[in-house]
């Protein structure tokens, strides 16, 4: 019978999904012990024997579990049936990333497993270090895979404090990319999404969805996930009730890795999620915008959570964008710069009543002609990097006068803001 482990707060929620295929119980006792010694793999399905055709009821339970790599042993006194294996793996399924373990003595072998499709070729008899290394270089390659494919760009929005208008942005800024740069998708995942009712839409499916159904996605039934809104703004709507949302890296370099190759622009909306998923996602991203605003606390938050995502190495990609911007004599921006160590994007000016009232209506606000659409216009440009970006117009007063230097002093103390 196979064995099949289910998540739980003792596993944890992240990590590689692994599979674990052996004709022997007491080597899959022993990769069952391999794997829980590394700190990457979670193993989902194990079981003593191999596929033998694509009908196999094992390869359907490897899918349905959403397993990223599959680890086949391979006795050397029976390696053949081992290889056959990995063929029907490789020629079956598209996205899994095949392990195998076997002996470093038999080169044929190795060889052999090589060309029917295997990624790694790990020994057999060591301990725990080659799959975590392994295992390591996969995550790598979804991640560069999501970086290099298509001709997407990949823009997170998050808010550096609550209710600092990342939602507001990321809606806004996605529908000026859609009208005036390219086809562009929006995907919200904030905790509770609330980006279906800024475009006044009523999603029937969106993420969750979408990455319960990664083991069989393709074209047709992403487009089935994906609600149209306005001047034909695609929206990845989010969750419409509190729910937890448990995707592994491997999972969520697959979703994005779809995503790129359909769509020029993908802006994601993070809202105030401050967790390991909005970790992974700035990991992919190609820029991360943290809204904020010129207050204490405001700043004291940007440079906190610069810091944090610098953990994954984004800190070249995360810059500041600073929402209902009021200039303050003697304090610029290269103030807000020493205070956070995050370099200024861009500056939104302030307009709260207009922007209340197009949340409430449905209205985005790049539907209108006004400051602040052309201001969020000039954002989406600088975004796309286009000449649009730095074309006389296509930024705000605000923003102009804003590159200028500081004459005075402020009452709030940088010093403070950053300590």
């Amino acid at each position: 019978m196979p064995s099949v482990k289910r998540n739980s707060d003792e596993q944890g929620t992240h990590g590689v999904a692994v599979a674990l295929l052996a004709e022997d119980r007491d080597r899959l006792a022993i990769m069952q012990h391999r794997a829980e010694a590394t700190t990457s793999a979670r193993t989902v399905f194990s079981h003593a024997g191999f596929p033998s055709s694509a009908t196999d009821p094992i390869l359907r339970q490897i899918q349905d579990l959403r397993a990223e790599v599959v680890v086949i042993d391979i006795d050397p006194d029976r390696w053949q049936r081992a290889i056959s294996a990995i063929e029907v793996l490789r020629n079956s399924t598209n996205d899994l990333a095949i392990f195998a373990f076997g002996g470093m003595e038999h080169p044929a072998t190795i060889v052999a497993a090589m060309r029917a499709g295997a990624c790694e070729y790990l020994e057999r008899g060591a301990d725990a270090a080659p799959l975590q290394e392994a295992l390591g270089r996969f995550v790598s390659s979804r991640a560069r895979s999501v970086n290099a494919a298509g001709r997407a760009r990949i823009l997170t929005f998050m808010n550096a404090k609550g209710g600092s208008g990342a939602t507001t942005l990321s809606v806004n800024t996605a529908l000026a990319l859609q009208q005036e740069h390219g086809s562009t998708l929006l995907v919200d995942f904030a905790t509770l999404g609330h980006a279906a009712l800024h475009l006044n839409v009523q999603p029937v499916f969106g993420l969750s969805d979408a990455l319960q159904n990664l083991h069989r996605m393709d074209a047709a039934l992403l487009k089935g996930f994906i609600t149209v809104c306005r001047r034909d703004l695609h929206l990845l709507a989010g969750m419409s009730q509190v729910a937890n949302l448990t995707p592994t890296t491997s999972e969520l370099a697959r979703l994005f890795d779809l995503l790129v190759t359909h769509y020029q622009y993908v802006v994601v909306d993070c809202s105030s999620r401050m967790d390991e998923i909005s970790h992974m996602v700035a990991d992919l991203s190609h820029e991360v915008m943290l809204v904020t605003q010129i207050d204490v606390a405001g700043l004291w938050s940007t440079n906190r959570i610069r810091a944090w995502l610098n953990e994954n190495k984004c800190d070249t990609k995360v810059r500041a964008v600073l929402n209902r911007y009021k200039k303050i004599a003697g304090f610029g921006e290269e103030d807000v710069q020493k205070a956070t160590n995050c370099k200024v994007a861009w500056k939104v000016p302030n307009s709260y009543h207009p922007v209340a009232s197009a949340i409430d209506r449905g209205e985005p606000l790049v539907l209108r002609d006004n400051e602040l659409s052309r201001s969020i216009r000039g954002l989406a440009a600088m975004l796309a990097q286009t000449e649009d970006a730095i074309t006389p117009g296509s930024r705000t007063k605000q923003n102009a006068e804003a590159r200028d230097k500081a004459v005075a002093r402020l009452f709030i103390s940088p010093l403070r803001a950053g300590q």
